[in-house]
């Protein structure tokens, strides 16, 4: 194994990206214990990181890295991670290979070449040598909170009763269940069980919740907890923390309660397992319509459908989904 002195790891973004190379963090740290280790990201994402006990400095694109590293490992692997190396000088570099031809023929073609389902962090160690004893350590994803996020989660926690968190946002049309859709399996969950609902996102996803709570029964809205876009990035994390389960959206928040372990209840409407982003390492169970032709329509999700009709969500029903959590409550809990 060569000696190492100083890393720099670059993944500038997004959310569920960078979750995903938390494993490769801590694998780093244990092939060269000894070796600082630095992260390159951008501002708005640093929350994520700046407890992680693996890192040494993490710098970003308004302060970037400069000096000599002994080995950088690129995830990113693009002309903006590429522009981060014009900072500094090394001696070896890692880039993840992204396979993008691979992703691009599934969408335009239908043609697989994927052979296996692979997470995206599989596909990051696969960028770097074995022989450096980089190791896989059969862990998942991790993330670290301050205690004032988990003092901001702990009150929404004292009520008795069971909770789920409800991830409904995500960034294109395509990789969201309808708000409607969301709203019916609250209100069928809210029927037959003690239960608490936390509604987590951002300001973009404010609108989408509030469709949903209007379209919610005056005692189902009594059972939920309207959170998006009031709490930050890092207290919704420390609410899915304190969830017994999860369900959501192919998004960022997916990514972070798979770092706590919890049950996640996945909906893929425009994703595919393919593309390496269902939960790692993480229980979970998968809800999508894997038989329609037009899907993948993208590697990335679309703000419309290009047919018109989005069935790779409309076909997903409320009632499997609002039964498949039922029985996981019941066969855990023993109603």
């Amino acid at each position: 194994m060569r000696d190492i002195r100083n890393i720099l790891v670059i993944r500038l973004s997004s959310i569920g990206d960078i979750v995903l190379t938390t494993p490769v963090l801590r694998r780093l740290h244990a092939a060269w214990p000894t070796a600082s280790i630095d992260y390159c990201v951008k501002p708005a994402f640093l929350p994520l990181l700046e407890r992680s006990p693996y890192l040494q400095t993490i710098c970003t694109t308004q302060d970037l890295p400069s000096g000599h590293y002994d080995l950088v490992v690129d995830l990113q692997n693009n002309l903006r991670s590429r522009g981060v190396l014009k900072n500094i000088s090394y001696d070896r570099i890692y880039r993840y290979r992204k396979q993008n031809w691979k992703k691009l023929l599934l969408v335009r073609t239908g043609i697989n070449f994927y052979g296996s389902i692979d997470s995206v962090v599989d596909r990051y160690m696969a960028s770097m040598e074995a022989d450096d004893g980089i190791a896989d350590d059969a862990r998942g994803c991790e993330l670290w909170l301050k205690e004032s996020d988990r003092t901001f989660a702990a009150r929404f926690a004292k009520s008795k009763g069971l909770r789920l968190g409800v991830c409904f946002g995500a960034r294109h049309l395509t990789k969201r269940y309808p708000p409607g859709r969301f709203a019916s399996v609250i209100e069928m969950l809210s029927e037959k069980l003690d239960m608490r609902f936390f509604l987590l996102g951002g300001t973009e996803d404010v609108r989408h919740a509030d469709e949903i709570i209007a379209a919610l029964s005056p005692a189902a809205a009594f059972q939920v907890d309207n959170l998006a876009g009031s709490a930050s990035l890092m207290e919704s994390a420390a609410l899915l923390e304190v969830c017994d389960a999860v369900l959501c959206n192919d998004t960022g928040l997916m990514h972070i309660a798979s770092a706590f372990g919890k049950q996640l209840f996945v909906l893929f409407g425009s994703s595919v397992p393919e593309f390496g982003f269902l939960p790692y390492k993480a229980p979970f169970s998968l809800f999508d319509v894997p038989d329609l032709p037009c899907r993948p329509c993208s590697h990335i999700g679309k703000d419309r459908c290009p047919k018109g009709h989005l069935k790779c969500m409309t076909d997903i029903a409320e009632e499997s989904v609002a039964e498949e959590i039922l029985d996981f409550f019941k066969h855990r809990y023993s109603f």
